[in-house]
């Protein structure tokens, strides 16, 4: 079946909203640990330091799984579906194992390094699938995959304050719960895309190709200065805001509206990545990619010196930068899958995302040193340095003969 077949579009806007509710229900394990980090530091004792490997266990989980599964070609050579499937129920049974068994955090963080593992079996083979269904409108179907995922990774900062601030076992079964229904729709309801390209034999030269074409780096150039930013805001917003209401006593703020402001911080990614995809398949993937970084790093700087004042200017810039963080997240990957191989471009995503993956642990970990020297006013400004990188690959890229096969020719 190919677009000029009675009924494909219906089809594909059906699998791509299966697809949505996959990464949805199953990206809730992400954060579903760090999100009872308050509960979790009376229960542990945890530091600055516990807290933060919670989420980077995750995150050296994640590029390990991505990078032996990008070795071994595995999103080109196995049934993505069924990838994702057992990803997605690997991932809900280590989080339900922390609910159930740990008592602190050694076993936590080695169930969180298992969770991260699993869900690299899900995120890049998802887009892999997108890019089977689509070639026209690439952009606005990897939008909404990736405004699922950010809004399925915000979904924790929601169950806290609705299952009763202080108990943390019930969000991290919640979000198991959650992602065994992912892998259900997974095995039962998706198929694979016309334009998916067939499975590919194991080619342990593919990595070293994609690792020496020009135009793919730069893309992933973007990408990486991308991730520098991104995971860090969405492990520490939540610590800002509660710590700035905190500061201000008169202002009637409470824990469930730090948790629900970060959770709106998050989940407004999912918005901008599927209003960036449909101006990136429009007016081109390089200038909406641009000009997102160029939002998001002045909001990197502009968050600090609100800390401790009134709410709602920091509500305001919360949610932009929230909107603008992920609004070019999907672009880096649409880019990549229309300049690689077509026969290895679930490899390509996954050597992306592994390297991205690997820069966000260095930002998360260096977030709390930041805080403790130059204060919260400050903290979040290095993080101004990726997008400023990310935005001169994308223009770099914009230049090269090789853009004109990026968004069909909009570059």
């Amino acid at each position: 079946m190919t677009q000029s077949d009675p009924g494909f579009g219906a089809l594909r806007t059906r699998q791509l909203a299966l697809l949505a509710l996959v990464e949805l229900l199953a990206m809730g394990l992400w954060f579903s640990a760090s999100a009872v980090v308050p509960e979790l530091r009376e229960a542990w004792d945890l530091g600055d330091a516990g807290a933060a490997w919670l989420t980077t266990s995750v995150q050296f989980g994640f590029a390990t799984g991505a990078v032996l599964s990008a070795l071994l070609t595995l999103s080109d050579v196995w049934d993505p579906r069924r990838l994702i499937a057992g990803s997605a129920l690997l991932a809900a049974a280590a989080t339900a194992a922390i609910a159930a068994f740990a008592e602190g955090l050694v076993l936590a963080v080695v169930l969180r390094f298992v969770t991260g593992v699993a869900l690299a079996g899900v995120y890049p083979p998802g887009m892999k699938i997108v890019a089977g269904w689509f070639r026209a409108g690439r952009g606005m179907a990897i939008g909404v995959l990736i405004g699922a995922l950010s809004i399925g990774s915000a979904s924790p900062h929601l169950l806290r304050p609705l299952g009763g601030i202080g108990a943390w076992q019930p969000v991290l079964l919640l979000a198991s719960g959650l992602a065994v229904a992912a892998a259900i729709v997974a095995a039962t309801g998706l198929r694979t895309g016309p334009y998916q390209a067939p499975a590919a034999p194991f080619d342990p030269r593919a990595v070293r190709r994609i690792l020496g074409d020009r135009a793919t780096m730069l893309a992933n150039g973007g990408y990486f200065g991308h991730m520098w930013e991104l995971y860090a805001m969405w492990t520490w917003i939540p610590a800002f805001l509660a710590a700035s209401f905190a500061a201000d006593a008169s202002a009637g703020t409470t824990p469930s509206l730090a948790s629900y402001l970060a959770f709106g911080a998050i989940a407004a990614g999912g918005v901008g990545a599927a209003v960036a995809g449909v101006l990136a398949d429009r007016f081109g993937r390089t200038v909406v990619t641009s000009w997102s970084m160029v939002v998001s790093g002045a909001c990197c700087l502009a968050i600090g010196p609100l800390f401790g004042g009134p709410v709602w200017p920091i509500a305001a810039v919360c949610l932009l930068w929230g909107f603008a963080i992920v609004a070019d997240s999907a672009q880096f990957s649409a880019c990549v899958s229309e300049l690689a191989e077509p026969e290895y471009v679930g490899t390509a995503l996954t050597l992306q995302t592994a390297v991205g993956f690997l820069l966000t642990i260095a930002t998360i970990r260096l977030i709390p040193v930041w805080e403790a020297s130059l204060g919260w006013e400050w903290a979040f400004a290095p993080l101004a340095i990726g997008p400023a990188l990310g935005t001169w690959s994308m223009l770099a890229l914009r230049r090269r003969p090789e853009a004109v096969r990026i968004a069909g020719g909009r570059r």
